[in-house]
């Protein structure tokens, strides 16, 4: 148990941080499968828009320290070229 203040007032930001970053995270991967859905359904007008929305998305996730920056260039690099083969 916490019985410093500082020790205190870390758990109350790291709860606060795991949520932001929880919610991150989660939007990531919505926009992610947005892209894969629309892959399997072969319209790659609709991959080609959700993946243009995804990639500043799994950017930010990287500048914000919830994803590391070669898991963010591989799944972009694996949905870009999914994408390509559609047309």
């Amino acid at each position: 148990m916490a019985n410093s203040p500082q020790a205190r007032k870390r758990i109350r930001r790291n709860d606060r941080r795991a949520e932001i970053n929880g919610a991150r995270v989660s939007r990531i991967r919505t926009q992610i499968k947005k892209v894969e859905e629309a892959i399997e359904a072969g319209k790659q007008d609709d991959a080609v828009q959700a993946l243009r929305a995804a990639q500043p998305e799994i950017a930010r996730g990287v500048a914000k320290g919830v994803m590391h920056k070669n898991t963010a260039a591989r799944k972009m690099s694996r949905l870009s070229k999914r994408v390509a083969a559609l047309g």
